[in-house]
């Protein structure tokens, strides 16, 4: 974290203006609550990052026409349980409701709202049930770190915790706020992963830029993280700016513009650790770190493939150092290189081990090299020794438990 970017407490009400709110609406589970809701005092200009596969639940075609457009957003709603997608025009007709049923609530149609979905496929949400969530959460709706964390909650599936972070800077002498809660266990692969992300901010920025940053920062965040090869139809990462921070407009690409981005990046790589270590099942986050590239595409096309490997997730699990497997990922990646240049070291808070230099394997001690690849986070580092470029991704080990939970998951 830069030093002139601080970590706060709390998530989407940290910056200026921000609400939240959370409701049991029975979307599909039952005895927790499944609806959240994120509110500005003030019009908010927006940017979204969306799923790249070709079947796009309703929500994500509805929120990139809104993100497209230039108009202003005050609310975001989403449900858990039933992601919406492969509904047909039914899909559609939810969202309008759910716009319409804060409308009717603000008196103001002249504002879009943002919606998201995530869940099983292809079930269809109930309209009254949508209704009634959306008057819940308007009248609960509040300030705060506690309404912040309740929403974080509620868009949660198979998740085992909330995600949630906020950060602060200066800019122009003006305390700028970010902050962000997202959701995603599985089905997470690169291009944009599988997700639900909300970022609030309180800095004034035009909205051109905000979508500049946003899809910048994605590339080496959201893009980088992998569980298990599936790229869902419900991607989505929404950002909104309401401008209350009263910073100087930042519009142009100034130190400024950097500054946001910096946060922005700071905000979207804490999260992305954060869900590709609550992958489904997992019990280890699995980084790997590529270095002395040729190019910036292939130490993220290497990286991607190590962490990509179920092999390779599983010898994470199993604490082994079979470091062939990280070796042999990295060759089918598709980047060319030649691996009498490669050095590959394991490395976690229990140590840092050298397992092969240059084309030789280099003996070890088994016991010393399970201590290091049992840790909760572990990571594979890899030195080319052909460039200058890096890049990391992240993912989790292969257990037992992830086919279990994927085996029942409409139960």
């Amino acid at each position: 974290m830069p030093d002139n970017i601080k970590i706060l407490e709390g998530g989407v009400t940290a910056p200026k203006g921000f609400q939240a709110a959370s409701a049991a609406a029975g979307i599909k589970y039952k005895g927790r609550t499944d609806m959240a809701l994120i509110y500005s005092d003030e019009p908010c200009v927006t940017a979204g990052v969306y799923t790249t596969n070709v079947v796009k639940a309703a929500p994500v075609l509805w929120d990139k026409a809104v993100t497209d457009s230039d108009k202003k957003v005050r609310a975001v709603v989403v449900n858990s349980g039933i992601a919406n997608a492969c509904t047909g025009k039914q899909g559609l007709d939810i969202c309008r409701i759910t716009e319409q049923a804060v409308t009717d609530i603000t008196g103001d149609s002249s504002e879009s709202v943002l919606v998201g979905s995530t869940g099983v496929i292809g079930m269809k949400i109930d309209p009254e049930k949508i209704t009634a969530g959306v008057k819940d959460l308007m009248s609960k709706k509040a300030y705060g770190k506690e309404s912040g964390t309740e929403a974080s909650k509620a868009i949660m599936t198979t998740d085992t915790v909330n995600k949630e972070i906020a950060v602060s800077f200066e800019i122009g002498g003006k305390t700028v706020t970010v902050g962000a809660m997202s959701k995603g266990s599985g089905m997470i692969h690169p291009n944009m992963c599988t997700m639900l992300g909300y970022v609030t901010t309180d800095a004034a920025i035009e909205k051109k830029l905000l979508q500049e940053a946003l899809s910048d920062v994605v590339k080496d965040t959201f893009n980088m993280i992998t569980v298990d090869g599936d790229t869902s139809t419900n991607d989505t990462l929404l950002v909104l700016a309401n401008g209350l921070a009263g910073n100087p407009e930042i519009n142009s690409k100034d130190e400024n513009y950097k500054l946001f981005r910096d946060a922005l990046y700071c905000v979207c790589e804490y999260l992305a650790k954060r869900m590709a270590g609550d992958g489904e099942g997992a019990t280890a986050l699995f980084e790997a770190k590529i270095i002395n590239a040729k190019s910036k595409e292939d130490a993220k096309i290497m990286a991607r493939s190590v962490v990509g490997s179920n092999l390779s997730k599983a010898a994470i699990y199993g604490h082994d150092a079979n470091f062939g497997r990280f070796l042999c990922a990295m060759g089918y990646s598709g980047a060319q290189f030649d691996q009498n240049d490669v050095q590959l070291w394991f490395e976690s808070a229990a140590g840092k081990m050298l397992v092969f230099d240059k084309g030789d394997p280099v003996p070890f001690e088994e016991d010393e090299a399970t201590k290091i690849l049992s840790e909760k986070a572990v990571t594979i580092l890899i030195n080319m020794n052909e460039g200058t470029e890096s890049a990391t991704a992240w993912g989790c080990d292969l257990t037992y438990d992830y086919v279990k939970i994927n085996a029942d998951y409409r139960s």
